[in-house]
């Protein structure tokens, strides 16, 4: 069975625009995505890696990047990207696809790794560690073969599924075998976030780097290690949320009043409790 790790990524990032190009170290040469696919490198149980990207003219620059890299590139469609997903799959024959984002410099080999060999000698359909969640943000790899795939690219129609891969699997367990893959003690860390979506969250990469720049191969424990030793480094993007993938509008505007919450808007979190309470009279 041929196992092949796709790497989502675009340049047109709402909140960071180029993320996945930015330099990581900061004064180096190597960018996020770099770091990204240097380190899935690193997994034995794969037979490939693939970016995939979009078909837009921006993206170019990720697919001369792939090149550079020596990984295989798939290009398709930007908002469909579960289409994007199953042709990529299509494309490279593949039987069993690992799904990773291209915003997760830190992404652990290992755990990859152990995901491959657990999602084989089970018969799970869907293997995911962030399904409840206790790794850090930023290690989040899902598992899940290609039937799986063809079967939500055939049947999936709604633009949550469509935009994100995997939706399909875990908002229908009646039709899908759905696992979630726990976090051993060295490596749990769910409060931590070790992604890039913002200026805060590159800010926090560099600051990593810098610290443990002295280390051949920067691990999950030695990042937890660090926030233990400096808990101060989580200040820098704490007041971050992460982006969520909402079923219903109610539950938008909820996450909406929250965020207005913490920024002190006051007048604008009103007006948001008040479009919630219209929005339940509605239903009712």
């Amino acid at each position: 069975m041929k196992t092949g790790i796709i790497v989502q990524a675009r340049t047109t990032s709402s909140r960071l625009p180029n993320k996945v190009l930015l330099p990581l170290p900061s004064n180096g040469d190597v960018t996020v995505l770099d770091q990204v696919v240097n380190r899935v490198k690193k997994c034995t149980q794969i037979d490939d890696v693939i970016i995939a990207t979009t078909q837009n003219k921006t993206d170019d620059p990720i697919e001369k990047k792939a090149e550079e890299l020596e990984v295989k590139c798939f290009r398709g469609d930007e908002q469909n990207v579960l289409n994007r997903y199953y042709k990529a799959a299509v494309e490279y024959d593949l039987d069993i696809i690992v799904r990773i984002t291209s915003d997760c410099p830190f992404i652990d080999p290992f755990v990859i790794d152990d995901m491959i060999i657990v999602f084989k000698n089970s018969n799970t359909d869907y293997l995911s560690s962030a399904l409840n969640r206790s790794f850090p943000h930023g290690l989040d790899a899902e598992v899940f073969n290609f039937k799986s795939l063809e079967k939500a690219h055939l049947e999936a129609s709604e633009k949550p599924a469509l935009e994100h891969v995997t939706y399909y699997f875990y908002s229908n367990p009646d039709t899908f075998i759905c696992q979630n893959f726990e976090a051993t003690a060295n490596k749990t860390g769910k409060d931590i976030r070790i992604t890039i979506d913002t200026k805060e969250d590159y800010m926090l990469l560099c600051a990593i780097h810098d610290y443990l720049k002295d280390e051949e191969f920067i691990t999950t424990e030695m990042i937890i290690d660090l926030y233990n030793n400096k808990p101060w480094i989580r200040l820098i993007n704490g007041n971050i949320k992460q982006k969520k993938v909402f079923e219903t509008t109610k539950e938008e505007l909820i996450e909406a009043a929250k965020i207005l919450e913490l920024q002190d808007l006051n007048k604008a979190t009103i007006a948001i409790r008040k479009l919630i309470e219209e929005y339940e009279q509605k239903l009712a």
